[in-house]
């Protein structure tokens, strides 16, 4: 907690730094000031303003205090922090939105988990848009496939499917970056469509029908995967479990069943009460991935 703080600390007066609300010669806030302002002990303190000073962002003047130290000439002249790079930027983002949802993610918050410069992580990447696109693809090829297959069509796009579930698993946020109608050239996930597509080849369609097969396929994978992000944030956001949750739902629920005008729901709802009954994703995940493979085996299947 004390080094996340400390990180926390450095970040907001680099940002003050970077952003011109603390321009060269103006005084920092002393480490009494700090200690105040965020709660810590003066000796976190003196640890950020002594992270700033090795940056070279501020400097010590007599009778002054600690004073914002004058800007290079040219920026982009500056040598790279020793250590950082633009895979380690991308392997912290990941875990940043692997912890915390990709609503999460700034780049300033990824400098602050490195311990850089605000402005350090630019130097590698354009801005938070490419960084996610980085993010993507790094993740996306987390997972391969043999160099041969074994097995007819549907054995390997059930592979495919698994393997896609699986990242989307480790990396929840990954379901939610585009709509399938707005796929992002992505090599590692193309990597994952050329096994699809293969799996998919032997039927002999046209390109527009084949096309569209990935597409269904892909986008049932992605969209049960979605639910695992919006399960996380809602669990978040309310403080409450899936149980918790459905238990302040039930006097809804009771209302719809009293009205008699949905007899099946009722019918149903009473019988998972009785019997017990719990909504897994991954359940639910192969239940549809089978009906889905049964469906283009008796359309396209010899």
């Amino acid at each position: 907690m004390v080094e996340q703080r400390y990180l926390e600390i450095v970040a907001e007066l680099r940002r003050r730094i970077a952003d011109g609300e603390l321009v060269p010669g103006a005084k920092v806030p002393s480490t009494r000031r700090i200690a105040t302002e965020w709660g810590v002990a003066p000796a976190t303190a003196a640890k950020a303003l002594a992270a700033l000073g090795q940056d070279g962002l501020v400097r010590a003047e007599p009778r002054s205090g600690t004073v914002v130290a004058g800007r290079r000439a040219d920026t982009r002249a500056r040598p790279r922090p020793p250590g950082l790079s633009r895979d380690r930027i991308v392997r912290t983002a990941i875990t940043i939105a692997d912890e915390e949802g990709l609503a999460a993610l700034s780049m300033r918050g990824v400098a602050a988990r490195l311990g850089v410069a605000a402005m350090a992580p630019y130097r590698y990447v354009a801005g938070r848009e490419e960084l996610v696109v980085l993010m993507a693809d790094a993740a996306f090829g987390e997972r391969g496939y043999p160099v041969r297959p074994a097995g007819d069509w549907r054995v390997r796009l059930e592979l495919v499917a698994r393997t896609l579930w699986s990242l989307y698993r480790r990396h929840p946020w990954l379901a939610q970056l585009s709509p399938i109608t707005r796929p992002l050239p992505l090599a590692n996930l193309a990597t994952h469509a050329e096994q699809a597509l293969a799996a998919l080849d032997g039927f002999g369609l046209p390109a527009a029908r084949l096309c569209d097969l990935h597409v269904l396929f892909f986008s049932y994978i992605q969209g049960v995967a979605i639910h695992l992000e919006r399960e996380r944030h809602a669990a978040g956001a309310s403080g409450l479990t899936e149980e918790e949750w459905l238990t302040t739902q039930e006097p809804g629920h009771a209302a719809i069943m009293a009205g008699g005008r949905h007899p099946l729901f009722t019918r149903m709802l009473t019988t998972l009460g009785e019997e017990g009954y719990d909504l897994d994703l991954d359940e639910l995940f192969e239940l549809g991935l089978r009906s889905l493979l049964d469906g283009v085996a008796l359309r396209y299947a010899d």
